[in-house]
């Protein structure tokens, strides 16, 4: 079929008639298909409630008759929305998400049958484990695997054609207490930098309170029409084209960059919302990205954990619906050469529940804790380039990084103009005595009012940035679950607070006064990361040499980054906290290379199929062509050519 064939198909065939919606109201949409707090208070038996209250606030164990008082009333709530089964919903090594399907209907025996849903069913699952990666965890025979319930994220109903069911957020581990995905060691890490941080609150006199590491995901995609999908076996089979050559018109005019929403694109973005909506699923942005077809959509942020979660729900969801409008959502990380690719942000901070402690106030040079925090996220990075590096190494994103539309292959970080003007002060005075200001931008219109202004610019190049009251960590690949980076960016900050609290507790046993001891051990601390932070252009090649002046890693490709993951120190460090063993990290670090191995793989022989079936036999028509033309020209006594 000719181009013109295609294009017109595309306009003609795929395009579905998009029909005026009903107006939603979002505040009744929002969370209607989530059994949350709310449904919960309004279902159970109040002593129950508030039993189960405490175990998610406290990250306390869950009492039995509390789990079937729970069963009960989600039962009866995902009854009343349609379901017929329920599933354990859990996250294994393949970086998806997994389900089996149980009905809640049990037969009597005498011909009937009754629905039932217990505690133990809620609690506890055994899924056969067998045909999942497990990096050597076990033999192969072996298939046992547990599912257990995560009950600090609420389960929820999912829709479609053939009706409804419950979806229940669960760990999954081996017969042996291996984690056999990716949930349980980012719970474990955040229950470590509860700790830790709670220890460097008391230190400040702070109430204890619990501390949660938050994350927003903000995610990037693209959108093609079905018809161009299904003429490239390459974007089917490897998720990118691995043929092609450049359009006459890419990204140069810089005019999709937040453009108008195409309309059959903007019903797309609605429905995909709304169905969000309704799982509690706190989607706040959407706008064009660079690329032609690339757009961007984000939530507010929340707890990691189920900012994790809603993260695979916004995958799935934007796959999914994305096909009722005749489109195809491609969420590798390059999916088209000679346009930008698609990356996640991980947007990290920490908060108790009425504070983030990376807020930095009107004077940040006067609050020592904001600084005692920022100083630990900092020295982290520092050591643990690589491990930072290596969480988000796959062959996807070895196409995007450093290619000047991402952030380098180098870790750094931004700080911005005041913070770092107030880490130089005291790096140098041993305290800091003022702030660079905010203050008002006019703009020369009389009509306009003038606008707040930052102390500071943003930093678009940083691979790891200071945005304000959060760090974002940018080097994310698109198609990534969000879960191992930010339980390795947990890790590593759970060790520099615990680092810090032990020298400032070894200072006040000397008789040290609190705030003497935090200026001094600011001020060293600083000056050992301070090589790891950089406020210029990252995509420079001055940049290059500078970072490896200054020590930093360049592990430029995915094979250059994953062995680091299990070097000493940091299966000394994994160990240390109980995030996860050396049995499970060594294992990580094998279904990560053999997962690279076979997306390379996928694209060779993908390519040879290709050029076998469609290029060579094309080339050998043309060929046939041009000789039958120089025949033809030679009886005609022309010359050919």
């Amino acid at each position: 079929m000719s181009r013109f064939d295609t294009l017109a198909a595309a306009k003609y065939d795929s395009t579905p008639a998009i029909e005026k919606r009903n107006r939603i109201n979002l505040e009744e949409v929002f969370g209607e298909n989530l059994f949350g707090l709310y449904e919960m208070k309004a279902r159970m038996p109040s002593a129950q409630y508030e039993a189960f209250l405490s175990t998610i606030q406290n990250r306390t164990e869950l009492d039995e008759s509390v789990a079937d008082a729970v069963a009960s009333a989600m039962k009866e709530w995902a009854l009343e929305k349609g379901a017929t089964h329920y599933a354990h919903w859990f996250q294994p090594l393949t970086g998806s998400t997994a389900e089996k399907h149980d009905s809640f209907l049990k037969p009597t025996g005498d011909g009937r049958a009754i629905t039932d849903f217990r505690g133990k069913e809620l609690v506890q699952g055994e899924p056969d484990g067998s045909s999942f990666p497990t990096g050597g965890l076990r033999a192969t025979f072996e298939a046992r695997g547990y599912t257990g319930w995560d009950p600090t994220s609420p389960a929820f109903i999912m829709e479609g054609p053939g009706g409804a069911y419950l979806c229940i957020p669960t760990v999954f581990a081996s017969w042996a207490g291996d984690a056999l995905d990716k949930k349980t060691p980012l719970l474990r890490s955040m229950d470590v930098i509860d700790v830790q941080a709670r220890r460097a609150l008391g230190l400040f006199g702070s109430p204890s309170k619990p501390v949660t590491a938050t994350c927003g995901a903000e995610q990037e995609f693209f959108l093609v029409d079905e018809e161009f999908y299904y003429r490239r076996p390459d974007l089917q089979t490897a998720g990118r084209t691995l043929f092609g050559t450049k359009p006459p018109k890419g990204q140069e005019l810089d005019d999709h960059y937040f453009g108008s929403i195409p309309s059959r694109v903007l019903e797309c973005m609605n429905e995909v919302e709304v169905e969000l909506y309704r799982l509690g699923v706190p989607i706040t942005t959407r706008h064009n990205e660079v690329a032609p077809g690339q757009y961007e959509m984000a939530p507010i942020y929340e707890d990691a954990n189920q900012a994790a979660d809603h993260q695979q729900l916004v995958m799935s969801t934007l796959r999914r619906v994305a096909r009722k409008y005749g489109l195809v959502c491609l969420l590798h990380e390059k999916p088209f050469q000679g346009v930008n690719g698609s990356g996640k942000h991980l947007n990290w901070s920490l908060s108790t529940e009425d504070q983030n402690l990376l807020e930095p106030g009107e004077t940040p040079h006067d609050n020592m804790q904001f600084l005692f925090f920022c100083s630990a996220t900092l020295k982290a990075v520092a050591k643990h380039q690589d491990l930072l590096r290596a969480a988000v190494a796959h062959a996807g994103n070895d196409h995007r990084l450093g290619a000047n539309e991402a952030p380098p292959a180098i870790i750094s970080a931004f700080c911005g103009d005041q913070l770092q003007d107030v880490f130089e002060q005291i790096e140098k005075a041993g305290e800091a005595t003022s702030s660079m200001p905010s203050g008002l931008l006019g703009l020369g219109v009389k009509s306009l009012p003038d606008l707040p202004k930052h102390a500071g610019d943003r930093n678009r190049t940083s691979p790891f940035a200071f945005t304000g009251n959060k760090w974002e960590f940018r080097a994310l690949g698109s198609s990534q679950s969000v879960s191992f980076p930010a339980m390795v960016l947990n890790t590593v900050v759970a060790e520099a607070i615990d680092d810090l609290c032990t020298k400032l507790e070894a200072e006040l046993e000397q008789g040290t006064s609190f705030d003497d001891a935090l200026r001094s051990l600011l001020a060293s601390e600083i000056h050992e990361f301070k090589h790891v932070v950089f406020n210029g252009d990252n995509y420079s090649d001055e940049w290059v040499t500078e970072a490896e002046d200054r020590g930093l890693l360049n592990l430029r490709s995915t094979m250059d980054a994953l062995p680091r993951m299990v070097d000493e120190k940091n299966l000394k460090l994994f160990e240390k906290y109980g995030v996860l063993s050396n049995r499970e990290l060594e294992s990580r670090f094998e279904i990560f290379v053999e997962q690279y191995f076979i997306a390379i793989n996928i694209e060779g022989e993908t390519a040879q199929h290709m050029a076998e079936t469609m290029f060579l036999p094309a080339a050998v028509r043309y060929l046939n062509n041009l000789l039958t033309t120089a025949e033809r020209a030679d009886d005609l006594g022309m010359k050919a050519g």
